[in-house]
């Protein structure tokens, strides 16, 4: 099985960007963590991150040729691209949004996501682990089919 994490705008800034919401990890950390994680659950990870709307677009786009689905962290996108929206609805492989910080305890723009009702599921506020969790509902729900 092949997933992709793909992280959205700013999560280049890991570890050094509001640390006390978003940890101390480092992306390349958190990737390596993640395709450590990938390899005991028989999952080939492929890790990309973009500041840029259309970069994540397209990504999305390619993973419906080679992914089972997509763990996606939109980040600041969650609440603003009806692009990145449609993007999810057109590719028809299951794709969880995560994210790292519980997005419904903190500023209320952030509750609303336009992403999730075009998702799988969404798992928040679990740290990195948020991905992992992502990784878990996918690789269980290909078992169930």
């Amino acid at each position: 099985m092949k997933i992709l994490i793909l992280h959205g705008p700013n999560l280049n800034l890991l570890g050094t960007r509001e640390p006390e919401v978003y940890g101390l990890l480092t992306l390349e950390a958190l990737n390596k963590k993640l395709i450590a994680e990938g390899q005991k659950m028989g999952i080939e990870i492929t890790c990309q991150q973009s500041n840029h709307e259309g970069t994540l677009i397209d990504a999305l786009h390619s993973a419906r040729e080679w992914a089972y689905g997509v763990v996606f962290n939109p980040a600041g996108y969650t609440h603003t691209s009806v692009a990145l929206r449609d993007a999810v609805a057109s590719i028809e492989i299951p794709v969880v949004e995560v994210h790292i910080s519980n997005i419904y305890a903190r500023e209320e723009f952030r509750h609303k996501s336009l992403v999730s009702a075009v998702c799988a599921g969404t798992i928040s506020g679990f740290g990195w682990q948020s991905y992992l969790l992502g990784m878990r509902a996918l690789l269980e729900g290909n078992q169930q089919v």
